[in-house]
């Protein structure tokens, strides 16, 4: 990986790459997910995403969708806690044309009024097919279980009573606080030379003066759970009970702790042959599935272990679930253990890296969430340089076996277990 940056005069961040590959991707990532919203408009950044493709001032509606269809490209978007990102993918000889239109439509959204009220329905719509979805609910009784104040608690889609009331106006604003050149990053790769690539970035900012960089708020993070808080969600609508076991645990302001905390993700339940997996699945048959995740966001993060299982099993389960974590901070993880993670983590890494669109993912990601491109650059050096006392020391820290947040969802109305 060999990419440049670039800072042009107005501030915005370009970084730049040619690889040999007959495509070049077009990102733009913007600092303003849902993590900057007021409850008053949660959801806006995910609405705004929407409404970005409905026109600027000199695209029409439909117009930049039918050209980039008709060179053979795609474009997309999509808004999380800690971004908002945009891609258009284009063939090299259609990038100096195509790509200022794509920057056109970010900063220069028209946001017509008709098109937002057709918008709505269909973003409503998203939250209510969202609702019908047994794992995003899962998701969010987990994390507003795991956050108390952080705005990790809220969906990114927001809720349907804020999503219909919310003006066109108000998203006016929110667009020009955020949707400016210094608070974003352009990632340019495919196959072009460098100033060719930064060139036409260049000349369409050109137009774009110097500007301070919005201020955005800080936020600390929430301290670890100290018991174990348990908590009981009656759920109809799922046929099997779900148990999800959550720490509150570092996340890219700490980023040097991200490397254990991935690395224990992928020994507790990764893959079949994964420690859990293989003990509750695969061995004692108590489980249908269960998996461990690792989802660190700017200012925190949250390690979480997931089961579907038998209500006879639930209280057996997680008393395993606690045996594993004490082993992880009593004994040391075995060389070959340990070195078949680090390849597991450090391939989907790699592989994750080869196409113009997975390269300016990861450039685009790094830089304006993690703050730096070297912790990409370097990632499968430090996975690999990762040895088993630094794990160990990760779970003591952060995997206390008596105390974490449980949430169990039952399939009917049961009872509350002592």
């Amino acid at each position: 990986m060999t990419p440049k940056i670039h800072v042009l005069p107005c501030g915005v961040t370009v970084i730049a790459e040619q690889v040999p590959i007959e495509a070049v991707n077009l990102s733009v990532w913007v600092n303003a997910g849902s993590a900057l919203e007021a409850d008053a408009i949660n959801g806006m950044a995910h609405f705004l995403e929407h409404m970005i493709f409905k026109g600027s001032d000199r695209l029409k509606l439909g117009e930049f969708e039918a050209l980039i269809e008709s060179h053979g490209g795609n474009a997309n978007a999509a808004t999380s806690q800690d971004y908002t990102m945009f891609y258009v993918n284009v063939a090299p000889q259609d990038y100096t044309k195509l790509a200022p239109l794509q920057l056109d439509l970010v900063l220069r959204a028209s946001l017509p009024n008709a098109e937002f009220q057709r918008e709505r329905h269909v973003v409503l719509e998203e939250i209510r097919r969202s609702e019908d979805s047994p794992e995003r609910r899962l998701y969010r009784y987990s994390s507003e279980q795991a956050y108390r104040q952080l705005p990790y608690r809220r969906p990114v889609l927001g809720p349907t009573d804020v999503i219909a009331s919310v003006s066109v106006e108000q998203m006016r604003d929110f667009h020009q606080q955020w949707y400016i050149p210094q608070n974003m990053t352009v990632v340019a790769v495919g196959n072009l030379p460098e100033a060719e690539l930064v060139g036409a970035i260049a000349d369409y900012f050109a137009m774009y003066s110097a500007a301070p960089t919005p201020s955005h708020p800080q936020m600390g993070a929430e301290d670890p759970f100290t018991t174990i808080e348990r908590q009981e969600i009656n759920d109809p609508r799922i046929q099997q009970a779900r148990m999800i076991l959550s720490w509150r645990v570092p996340g890219f302001s700490q980023f040097a702790e991200t490397y254990p905390l991935s690395i224990l993700s992928s020994i507790l339940g990764s893959g079949r042959t994964s420690r859990l997996v293989k003990d509750l699945r695969e061995e004692r048959h108590w489980v249908q599935q269960v998996s461990c995740s690792y989802y660190p966001h700017r200012w925190q993060g949250t390690f979480q272990i997931t089961a579907k299982v038998p209500t006879e099993h639930l209280a057996s389960v997680e008393q395993v679930l606690r045996e594993h974590l004490h082993r992880l901070q009593t004994e040391l993880i075995p060389v070959d253990e340990l070195q078949k993670i680090r390849n597991q983590v450090a391939s989907r890494f790699i592989f994750g890296s080869e196409s113009p669109r997975e390269r300016a993912s990861i450039y685009g990601y790094y830089h304006r969430i993690v703050g730096n491109l070297d912790s990409a650059l370097t990632y499968v050096e430090q996975v690999h340089a990762i040895e088993p006392r630094a794990l160990r020391h990760a779970a003591q820290t952060y995997l206390n076996p008596d105390a974490y947040g449980l949430l169990t969802v039952r399939p009917a109305a049961l009872g509350v277990a002592a």
